[in-house]
């Protein structure tokens, strides 16, 4: 079985142009393919079948290896069976039908409205910063922005009057997106009040500015969610994009329609959207199981003894 695997790694070498990493990565993959046919006593490669490439991802799931790792394991896999079939050393591609192996994906964390509502009322709107601090988080979890679309707001994107800002997200696409009444009426503070003193003389083409006259970057406002996070009291991990987590899982919790979440979040595809139905059906989850008497978890709560008077 060596002697095709030299041919094929000749081959990826001088056709394809892998990295000499690569090429070691998918060698090391394949011998490991090997070793395991070997000990189920298949000798010939070129007559392995579907279910013996099954078997060899399954064995390599019992041995700890993570989806991820199977997922490049077989994409190894794959191009060198192809290679058999193409150079006519075998007849068929026992891979050809196999599904990649898929991580399963994390459900985003987010903010109860609690914390949100503590963390909003953080900033000291009695000074300019403050103001302009309370105006970005504002905006922020009223659209959804990422940080660097947040940060890269322009003081022509935005619209109080109609009350929409202009978003350029990935690929510099650009979106409209709703700003709520509250978001309106603090960017509004802060452009009367809070800009002008930031400035002073200076000129800015941002919108959000910095008391050097510079608009802000991406670790200097994720400095200063941190910052108001502790000051709220939250104290599990934060991030900018957690409140964009927080925006579109309030909305769908609340039943906005997907569709309109994707296009505010600026997401391509609606699947990549569709992760918050899973997380507002995990807490639907959570609640049935909390308080519903017929469930597994139930438990009662304790009632109240009446005192005598």
């Amino acid at each position: 079985m060596e002697g095709y695997l030299d041919a094929f790694i000749a081959f990826i070498r001088a056709e394809r142009g892998l990295s000499g990493k690569t090429v070691e990565a998918y060698a090391a993959d394949i011998n490991a393919y090997f070793e395991d046919l070997r000990a189920r006593g298949v000798s010939d490669v070129t007559r392995v079948t579907q279910e013996d490439v099954s078997a060899h991802l399954s064995a390599l799931g019992r041995q700890g290896l993570g989806k991820r790792s199977q997922a490049r394991h077989l994409a190894a896999l794959r191009g060198f069976h192809r290679f058999l079939v193409a150079e006519r050393m075998a007849d068929k591609d026992p891979t050809e039908d196999l599904d990649t192996p898929r991580s399963a994906r994390k459900l985003p964390t987010f903010l109860t409205l609690e914390e949100v509502e503590q963390l909003l009322a953080a900033p000291d709107e009695r000074n300019a910063t403050g103001m302009r601090d309370k105006a970005m988080l504002e905006v922020l979890y009223a659209t959804g922005l990422r940080v660097s679309e947040l940060c890269g707001l322009g003081i022509n994107d935005v619209q109080l009057t109609a009350g929409y800002l202009v978003a350029k997200g990935k690929g510099s696409k650009e979106r409209l997106v709703p700003l709520g009444r509250v978001a309106v009426e603090k960017v509004q503070a802060y452009l009367a009040m809070s800009r002008p003193a930031l400035l002073g003389q200076r000129q800015s083409k941002a919108l959000f500015v910095t008391p050097r006259g510079a608009g802000f970057s991406r670790m200097g406002f994720w400095k200063l969610l941190k910052r108001y996070a502790l000051k709220a009291g939250i104290r599990r991990p934060i991030s900018p994009h957690k409140l964009r987590h927080s925006f579109a899982t309030h909305l769908v919790e609340r039943g906005a329609d997907l569709r309109a979440v994707q296009q505010m979040l600026g997401h391509a595809d609606l699947s990549t959207t569709q992760i918050y139905t899973h997380v507002n059906s995990a807490r639907l989850r959570a609640v049935y199981d909390e308080f519903h008497p017929r469930s597994d978890v139930f438990v009662p709560k304790p009632k109240k003894r009446k005192t005598g008077t």
